[in-house]
């Protein structure tokens, strides 16, 4: 089954990429989206078969030059087969209706043969990277998942001038990410002497710890770039919001994960765990990325970019569950190991769930106003009803609180911290506490960003006449949010359908270990806690149910009066006088200013006749990047200098370029001979 449904899958994919490139425009999104949604749901259906114990495998020695392509999928993988196919599924069903031009919004040529025909294909790569047995396989189909996902950040690159920059940043991270990752798997192959992902874990023991920890080490950088871990983050609050909606969703929800599955498939599988210091170092990296990623959202005023963000506080989350379980692997605490990789591994699910869901609604927030900008919505949640209620389902999840499924796999990352207090000596004491206070602040961060993007984009009234005239999405978009919504609602009410499969997905890279257990009640076997969603659901329902019913009971016997709302004698309220995002965010820029370091700007023009009498005054306050700013600037400072320098050396002489390789091959011949 699983062998059948992913091949299934790749060829619907190749059926909508042919159709998106030959059909007529009328047609083409409509058809290439349905492609694409039916190549997802055979996905979901391959790795469900995979989580739940149908492996498989291929070699295809024909399809390949010299390696041939080798092909396996097992219960770690088919999880990330199953989760890309699920997104795929809402992105491909949403991006029929946001293909479609809408009174100057949306659209931007987004039905063109080009998009259409890529973005199946890149569902495809994403499918074949955890399927890929074998060095060549894996960096044939990453290096296409890369290079289909750079022509669809620049799809609208016409329209917007920031869309050509955000593809170069991509370009050039991402790729220095596949150096990184090629000359991990090439000195891994070599050690093994064989490229097969089998032969790789035979020969993992008897590799030097020097080996060992440089391949750990460039597979890290190369995979933490993908997954948009900080300081290697820069390219991903550049990119997402400059991409289309739908394929920001299949960046941000799909394909960020594959970095995680990277670092677990080469850390826990290949190379079979490692000393402590590799993981100190991912978690240490999930941390910081956590609390800078959310710091970021927290005072993002693009809706696009705080999601952005918001992803690398994610990810973040997810390499403090894995350096975690790395960790308690060596301090022989295998069930709290596992307890850490299933909470890390579900929250790569819920994040999936709940990020499709909000790009996808931001997405039709852009489509119906044109703006990104929270200071300039509001008032949408009589407008655009369900995309209100949409992005409410999400922020919800996305703030890790009882009632959304964020909160479900980072109560079970807490618990194995909490858990692994007393194990592990001094290290484990000293980290595991400071972990439990970043993930913490990592919540309450959470919960303050998404109240204020929902509050400040959806409630009050419209700040501009953009904001005003919008309208609701088309039904394409509706169901493509709807479905991601219903994927939150079973994640959040019942998490436990999804445990077997996490369990078994854990086993490949730790047997022998089940962390929890249980339909309705979550019981953790490495700690004395249970959990129940769906009960907590109930009692939060019954008791809202009594309130209301109390206070409408008590309100009976009081005649109700309208009165206008209290104004302090200023006049009728106006949009101006609301909050902003901007005015929300400013107390925790306030105590947060040493990290973030806002940039003011205040100008104050003085009347022509005298300098006493104000003309006007100019505000202007920006939140870069701290790190893009202090490493990625001066980097490339230095580079360009370099190059300016490097120019000198080609003049268009011959007789200097046959000069330049005659000294190089001579230098090389002195090296050999003196080193052999």
């Amino acid at each position: 089954m699983t062998g059948a449904a992913l091949s299934a899958s790749l060829g619907a994919s190749v059926l909508a990429a042919s159709a998106g490139a030959v059909l007529p425009r009328r047609i083409r999104p409509v058809a290439a989206g349905i492609g694409t949604a039916a190549a997802g749901a055979a996905a979901v259906v391959a790795g469900v078969a995979a989580m739940t114990g149908r492996s498989w495998s291929a070699w295809l020695p024909e399809l390949l030059p010299l390696a041939g392509v080798r092909l396996a999928v097992d219960p770690l993988g088919g999880l990330f087969i199953a989760v890309t196919g699920a997104v795929a599924v809402c992105a491909a069903v949403y991006g029929v209706g946001y293909a479609r031009p809408a009174d100057g919004h949306g659209g931007h040529g987004l039905d063109g043969r080009t998009v259409q025909a890529v973005l199946p294909l890149f569902v495809a790569a994403m499918l074949l990277v955890p399927a890929a047995a074998s060095v060549s396989t894996f960096l044939v189909a990453w290096e296409l998942m890369a290079l289909a996902s750079l022509l669809l950040v620049v799809a609208e690159h016409r329209h917007r001038e920031s869309v050509g920059q955000a593809g170069l940043w991509y370009a050039v991270m991402t790729h220095l990410g596949l150096v990184a990752i090629l000359a991990a798997l090439a000195g891994l192959a070599a050690a093994a002497h064989g490229e097969s992902f089998d032969r790789m874990r035979a020969a993992a023991e008897g590799m030097s710890p020097a080996v060992r920890g440089a391949v750990f080490v460039a597979a890290f950088a190369g995979f933490a770039s993908k997954a948009g871990i900080v300081p290697l983050h820069v390219w991903l609050p550049r990119a997402h919001p400059e991409a289309p909606s739908h394929v920001s969703a299949l960046m941000s929800a799909a394909m960020v994960n594959l970095g995680v599955y990277g670092i677990v498939r080469v850390g826990f599988d290949l190379l079979g765990g490692g000393p402590r210091w590799w993981w100190l170092l991912v978690l240490a990296a999930g941390a910081v990325s956590a609390l800078y990623g959310i710091l970021q959202a927290a005072v993002a005023t693009d809706l696009k970019r705080l999601l952005a963000y918001s992803t690398c506080e994610n990810m973040g989350l997810v390499l403090v569950g894995l350096g975690a379980g790395g960790l308690l692997v060596t301090a022989d605490a295998r069930p709290l190991a596992a307890l850490a990789l299933t909470a890390a591994l579900l929250h790569v699910v819920n994040h999936s769930a709940f990020k499709t869901l909000l790009f996808l609604a931001a997405g039709s927030v852009l489509r119906a106003t044109g703006l990104r900008d929270l200071d300039a919505l509001g008032g949408l949640r009589t407008r655009m009803p369900v995309t209100t209620a949409m992005f409410a389902v999400g922020a919800l999840a996305a703030s890790a609180l009882p009632l959304g499924n964020g909160f479900v796999s980072e109560w079970l990352l807490l618990q194995s911290l909490i858990g692994s207090l007393g194990e592990g000596g001094t290290i484990t004491a000293v980290t595991m506490p400071v972990a439990v206070g970043a993930l913490a602040l990592s919540a309450g961060l959470a919960v303050a960003t998404f109240v204020k993007a929902f509050g400040t984009g959806f409630l009050a009234r419209p700040r501009t006449p953009q904001a005003e005239a919008a309208a609701e999405s088309p039904a394409a978009m509706g169901v493509g949010m709807g479905a991601a919504a219903a994927c939150c609602v079973a994640l959040a009410l019942v998490p436990a359908f999804t445990v077997p499969g996490l369990a078994r997905a854990v086993q490949v890279v730790l047997p022998g270990q089940d962390a929890v257990a249980g339909q309705v009640t979550l019981r953790l076997a490495a700690a004395s806690s249970t959990m129940s969603p769906l009960l907590i659901a109930v009692g939060v329902a019954v008791a809202a149910a009594a309130l209301l019913a109390l206070l409408r009971f008590a309100t009976t016997w009081r005649v109700r009066r309208r009165a206008r709302l209290w104004d302090c004698g200023m006049g009728p309220m106006t949009a101006r006088m609301e909050y902003t995002a901007t005015s929300f965010a400013e107390p925790l820029q306030r105590v947060f200013d040493d990290v973030l370091a806002p940039e003011t700007d205040v100008n104050v023009t003085p009347l022509a006749e005298s300098a006493y009498l104000v003309d006007s005054v100019s505000y202007r306050a920006r939140v870069g990047d701290r790190i893009e700013s202090r490493l990625y600037r001066p980097l490339i400072a230095a580079a360009t200098a370099v190059g300016e320098a490097a120019r000198r050396l080609a003049d268009g002489s011959v007789h200097r370029y046959l000069a330049y390789g005659f000294f190089t091959f001579t230098g090389v011949l002195i090296v050999l001979a003196v080193t052999r």
